[in-house]
C-alpha cells in the first residue's frame, strides 16, 4: 500500500482550501439542476446547455477530489512556532540580490504560492536552493533568464 505524502501548508492556506471546497460542494446541486433542465429540452446530441453542464460537472468533481486529497493530507505548519538559524518551510527570508537590493520571500505550500506577494512554493527552484541555508550563505539559482545569485541576509519565523 502506498503511503500518502503529507502536503505542508500554512493555516491560512488550509482555511482557503476548505472554503473553496465548501463553495464547490454548494455548486453540485445547481449543476444537477442545470443538467436536468437541459435534458428536458430533448435531443441531447445537439444540446449545448447539456454538454456545458456535464463538462462543468466533471470539472467541479475533479476540483473537489483534488482539494479533498490535499485537505486530508494537510500538514499545517505555524511559522511562529518555528525557530533556528536554518531556512525551513514557513520561514520568511530576506535576500540581497547582485545589486544588494533586498528581496523578501516566505516559503509556503504549493497552493499558497503567490510570487507577487512574496510567497514562493517550497518546491520552486529558489525555495529548494534556500532550504537548509543560514544567514550569510550565498545561493545560486538557475532560472529561465539565467543564473541568479543571492545572499541570505535575514531569516524570520513570523
Amino acid at each position: 500500500m502506498a503511503t500518502m505524502e503529507k502536503v505542508p501548508m500554512l493555516a491560512e492556506g488550509y482555511e482557503r482550501l476548505t472554503a473553496d471546497l465548501k463553495v464547490l460542494r454548494e455548486e453540485r446541486p445547481k449543476i444537477v439542476d442545470a443538467i436536468e433542465e437541459a435534458r428536458a429540452h430533448g435531443d441531447l446530441s445537439e444540446n449545448a446547455e447539456y454538454h456545458a453542464a456535464k463538462e462543468r460537472q466533471g470539472q467541479v468533481e475533479a476540483m473537489i477530489g483534488d482539494i479533498e486529497s490535499k485537505v486530508s493530507r494537510a500538514q499545517i505548519i505555524d511559522p511562529a512556532t518555528l525557530s533556528g538559524n536554518r531556512i525551513v518551510f514557513g520561514a520568511t527570508v530576506t535576500l540581497l540580490d547582485e545589486n544588494d537590493k533586498p528581496i523578501k520571500y516566505q516559503i509556503v505550500g504549493e497552493t499558497e504560492a503567490d510570487v507577487a506577494s512574496g510567497r514562493i512554493s517550497y518546491s520552486s527552484p529558489l525555495a529548494r536552493a534556500l532550504i537548509g541555508k543560514e544567514v550569510d550563505d550565498e545561493i545560486e539559482v538557475t532560472v529561465p533568464s539565467g543564473d541568479k545569485f543571492y545572499l541570505v541576509s535575514k531569516i524570520e519565523f513570523i
